[in-house]
C-alpha cells in the first residue's frame, strides 16, 4: 500500500467534511476533544498536515473497537478491545513496526534438542510462573521489531531463576546488537533459537542494567565481566502440540512462543481470552512469552507476557485460548534454552 496515496485521501475527507452543516461542527469538537487528549496522553506531536491524517486513522480505529465490544456486550466475543497508543497507526504500519518475529516456519536452527515429556509427573490443572518468581516486570520494546529479543530474554531470566533462585533482568539490546552472525537483524526481525544458540556461543548474555534497552540496532558492547546468565543450548517443542507445551509450562518454566498477531484484535487486545478464528497456525510474526495456563469455566487460555508495556493488554499480559486447534500457531514454534 502506499501511503502517500492513503495519506492524501484521508486528508481529502477531512477537508470535505469541514463544509457540513452546523449540525455536525459539534460532532467535530467531540471527535477533536477526544483526538486532543489521545495525542495528550500518549505525547503524540504531528505537523498540522498528518494530524489530519493521524485523526482519521485515530476515529476509524475507535469505530472498530467500538464495533467489537458491541458484541463482547451481547455475549458473542469473549474479550474486549479497547483505545491505547496503536491508535493512531495504520495497519500495515503498525505489523512492520512491532512484530519482529522472522518467518522461518519451521526452519528450526541447528543445533536444538528435542523436547521429551517428563516421566511419572502429574501435570497441574493451572500454573502461575510469575507467582513463583520466575518472571521479571513487562517490558516495552518501543518501535523496533525485536519482541524475539524480549521472548528470548524472558524464557532465559526463567530458566537461570529456576536454577540459581535469583531472577537477573537480562538484556534484549545485547541480543539486537550482537547475534547478527545467527540470522537475527535487530530491530528488523530474529528467532528465539538463533538467540540462544548465540547466548551459548558467546558464553553469556549481559544484565539489562549493564547492556540497557535503546529500541534501536547498535554496536556489539557486549563485556563478559557484566554477564547475568548463559545456556548450553535449547529445546524445541514438537510442532503444534499444545499438549507438549503445557507439559513443558508446567515442568520447565515460561517457554518462548511465536504467535500470529497481525490482527486488529490483537493490536487493541484488553482483556478476556482472545479467540481469533482468523489466526495462522503458520503465519508467525511476534515473539512472547508463556508463562503459565489455565481455565475460566470451560474456555481454557494460555498466559503469555508480552513486550508493549503495562498499557496493552492486561498490564502487558494477554489471555490466549488453549486446546483451539493450535490458534495463532502458540505452540508451532515454541522452545526454551537449557541451563
Amino acid at each position: 500500500m502506499n501511503i502517500a496515496i492513503v495519506y492524501s485521501t484521508y486528508v481529502l475527507v477531512i477537508l470535505l467534511s469541514s463544509s457540513l452543516s452546523a449540525n455536525s461542527v459539534t460532532f467535530q469538537d467531540v471527535v477533536l476533544k477526544e483526538w486532543e487528549e489521545f495525542k495528550l496522553k500518549y505525547d503524540k506531536q504531528f505537523e498540522s498536515s498528518e494530524d489530519y491524517f493521524r485523526m482519521k486513522i485515530f476515529m476509524e480505529n475507535k469505530h472498530k473497537i467500538a464495533e467489537h465490544n458491541a458484541l463482547y456486550v451481547r455475549g458473542l466475543k469473549k474479550y474486549r478491545l479497547a483505545m491505547n497508543e496503536f491508535g493512531d497507526k495504520l495497519h500495515y504500519e503498525f505489523i512492520q513496526t512491532m512484530n519482529g518475529f522472522k518467518r522461518l516456519y519451521r526452519n528450526r536452527y541447528e543445533n536444538g534438542t528435542t523436547y521429551l515429556s517428563p516421566a511419572n509427573v502429574a501435570i497441574p490443572k493451572q500454573v502461575d510462573w510469575r507467582e513463583k518468581g520466575y518472571v521479571t516486570p513487562v517490558k516495552n520494546q518501543a518501535t523496533c521489531g525485536s519482541c524475539w529479543a524480549f521472548s528470548s530474554t524472558g524464557s532465559l531470566e526463567g530458566q537461570h531463576f529456576r536454577k540459581t533462585g535469583v531472577l537477573v533482568s537480562l538484556s534484549e539490546q545485547n541480543l539486537i546488537d550482537c547475534s547478527t552472525k545467527y540470522g537475527n537483524e535487530g530491530c528488523n526481525g530474529g528467532i528465539m533459537d538463533q538467540a540462544f544458540s548465540y547466548v551459548k556461543n558467546n558464553h553469556g548474555i549481559d544484565t539489562e542494567k549493564s547492556y540497557p534497552y535503546e529500541g534501536m540496532d547498535g554496536k556489539c558492547r557486549y563485556s563478559k565481566r557484566n554477564i547475568g546468565a548463559t545456556d548450553s543450548g535449547f529445546v524445541d517443542i514438537p510442532e503444534g502440540n499444545e499438549e507438549k507445551l503445557k507439559e513443558a509450562v508446567a515442568t520447565v518454566g515460561p517457554i518462548s512462543v511465536a504467535i500470529d498477531a497481525s490482527h486488529d484484535s490483537f493490536m487493541f487486545y484488553a482483556g478476556g481470552i482472545y479467540d481469533e478464528p482468523k489466526c495462522s497456525t503458520t503465519q508467525l510474526d511476534h515473539g512472547v512469552l508463556v508463562v503459565g495456563y489455565g481455565t475460566n469455566i470451560s474456555d481454557d487460555y494460555w498466559i503469555v507476557k508480552n513486550s508493549w508495556g503495562t498499557n496493552w493488554g492486561i498490564s502487558g499480559y494477554i489471555l490466549m485460548s488453549r486446546n483451539k486447534e493450535n490458534q495463532c500457531g502458540i505452540a508451532s514454534q515454541a522452545s526454551y534454552p537449557l541451563v
